[in-house]
């Protein structure tokens, strides 16, 4: 795969059903890996991947190539993580949250089960504008101005949102320590 993200994406967009194929292996296990932090349900990842993946071929057709191409994906599984969350909620069910994706990690890390089971617990807690900062900041590994351009935010407010998760997550640490 020598062509660019931004050359196949421009391919695709023109109906080049190899450029297509191609961002999408490229791709699926980043997709994927970002619906399993934004649901925290494996089962609401791949349904949701696998919605992203049918309507690429007619979002591609908007991509004007202004952002990297990876910045223009995250964009797309933000909001259709958040188009599932309204759609969830209308229905009345509930997320699953965090849980099930903290679950998973922790059968390798035993020792750190209770920290880690504390923290999905916390993030719950959270709303979810912070969760999604955290899952781009911390869980993509993106910097904060890419995070900002993913969620079409200012770097400040990313900063902002960041602190205030650390800010949150100590009051819930003092606030149960205190129990």
């Amino acid at each position: 795969m020598d062509s660019t993200d931004e050359f196949l994406a421009s391919g695709a967009a023109n109906g080049d059903r190899a450029a297509f194929a191609a961002l999408v292996t490229r791709h699926y296990d980043r997709m994927f890996g970002l619906c399993w932090r934004l649901t925290g349900s494996r089962a609401e990842a791949e349904d949701l991947t696998q919605d992203i993946c049918a309507a690429l071929p007619s979002k591609l057709r908007g991509w004007r190539g202004e952002a990297r191409f990876t910045t223009w994906l995250y964009r797309v599984v933000v909001n259709a993580a958040h188009d599932a969350r309204r759609r969830n909620q209308t229905r009345g069910r509930a997320a699953d949250g965090w849980g099930t994706w903290e679950i998973a990690r922790q059968d390798a890390m035993t020792e750190d089960r209770a920290a880690m089971d504390w923290l999905a617990q916390s993030m719950q807690r959270l709303s979810s504008e912070l969760r999604d900062t955290v899952a781009l900041v911390l869980g993509e590994d993106l910097t904060q101005a890419e995070a900002a351009q993913v969620l079409g935010l200012s770097e400040g407010t990313v900063a902002w949102r960041m602190s205030e998760v650390k800010k949150r997550l100590r009051a819930m640490a003092a606030e149960e320590a205190n129990l």
